[in-house]
């Protein structure tokens, strides 16, 4: 749960050893509250030149993988902490060509802003999750759902898409972080919990999925879409992928998995999970994962996978079954199709229709199906 400090103690006693004139030393990790202090410390110990006098600004990065440019160029918001607040502006002026709003503030506050704004989009991500399972049961949709919800600018729409949760180097990290620090600090986090908890439910629903059309999966070919975490990038860090090929081959299934650029980090990270390669087999397209498979799960929501011929990948199976681990399809078409269809909260109500913006004069007709 704690975090690893090792490489940022590391830097640190680097520019101590090189320190001659005046800096402000500006960490952009992901550190656990009361880390500038502890940056400050082990400069001041190491200093080659004890009189040399610096400055620690804590100023978090919020880029998500696969969009860091544009994220670096287009901030949401520049968050700077210190207990030198002229430190701090000096570091503002910084980003004041990207015309964005700037917080300054302390060094625990700014520590705290990241864990609490991963955490609470994981937290959304959760809740949703959560709700996906109660539409599930009670017959509504889940995507439906969020558009409603999504609707009220107090909520949004962003982190409203049900599916097997969250994973890469962030979200899971940062999650266990602060909830480690609550319980060091003597508190019960009870919220936090429960969001981890969710996502790693989330994963196992795909073997019940699986379990309630087939059966037991021994024997079985089970097809694997998507590696990655999520797409546009390789990487396997906290993938669900990983934990679900885990779970369906020591029921004694075998895989057949297929992603457009993660297949030699996944070789690599279900090798350091222990599983058996004798089990998986890696395929060249998403229409050799559905050759002779007895069911196909979506795991990754690849835009190449959202145009497949489905007809085609229902002709290659030997068994019709699609569990959606993203909502990608849409569930009378895939039962038109001859698929045994399941999704993550999709309920059976009539197909969705939603009025044009500011149009309160006339009803959408509801598709009959």
């Amino acid at each position: 749960g704690g975090a690893d400090m090792r490489y940022v103690e590391s830097a640190a006693r680097s520019i101590a050893e090189k320190l001659d004139h005046y800096a402000i030393i500006v960490n952009k990790s992901t550190v656990p509250v009361g880390s500038g202090d502890v940056v400050t410390r082990i400069v001041r110990k190491n200093l080659a030149r004890p009189d040399v006098p610096f400055s620690v600004v804590s100023n978090p990065e919020f880029l998500r993988e696969g969009s860091a440019l544009l994220d670096f160029q287009s901030p949401d918001r520049v968050v700077l902490g210190s207990s030198d607040q002229e430190a701090a502006r000096k570091v503002a002026t910084l980003y004041l060509p990207l015309r964005t709003r700037i917080q300054i503030t302390d060094l625990y506050t700014a520590e705290m802003i990241k864990y609490a704004s991963n955490a609470f989009l994981a937290t959304k991500i959760s809740f949703i999750n959560e709700i996906a399972q109660i539409c599930e049961r009670l017959g509504a949709d889940v995507k439906e759902v969020a558009v409603g919800m999504g609707y009220d600018k107090r909520i949004g729409r962003a982190f409203l898409d049900a599916g097997l949760g969250y994973g890469g180097s962030c979200f899971p990290k940062d999650v266990r972080a602060l909830a480690h620090m609550a319980g060091e600090a003597g508190l019960h986090p009870q919220l936090l919990n429960a969001v981890m908890d969710i996502n790693y439910d989330q994963r196992r629903l795909i073997v019940t999925k699986l379990t309630s059309i087939l059966g037991s999966l021994r024997g079985c070919t089970i097809g694997i879409l998507g590696l990655a975490f999520k797409p546009n990038t390789d990487d396997m860090r906290e993938a669900p992928s990983v934990d679900i090929i885990r779970w369906v081959t020591s029921q004694g299934a075998t895989v057949q998995v297929y992603d457009p650029v993660a297949t030699q980090t996944g070789r690599e990270a279900l090798e350091r999970e222990g599983i058996r390669m004798e089990t998986v087999n890696f395929c060249d397209s998403a229409y050799e994962v559905a050759q002779d498979a007895d069911a196909l799960v979506m795991v990754t929501e690849w835009n190449e996978f959202k145009s497949l011929n489905m007809l085609q990948i229902r002709g290659a199976m030997r068994r019709p079954v699609l569990i959606d681990g993203r909502n990608i399809y849409e569930a009378t078409e895939m039962n038109q199709l001859g698929f045994i269809y399941r999704g993550m909260g999709r309920g059976t109500g009539p197909a969705p229709s939603v009025l044009p913006p500011g149009d309160s004069t006339s009803i959408p007709q509801l598709a009959q199906g």
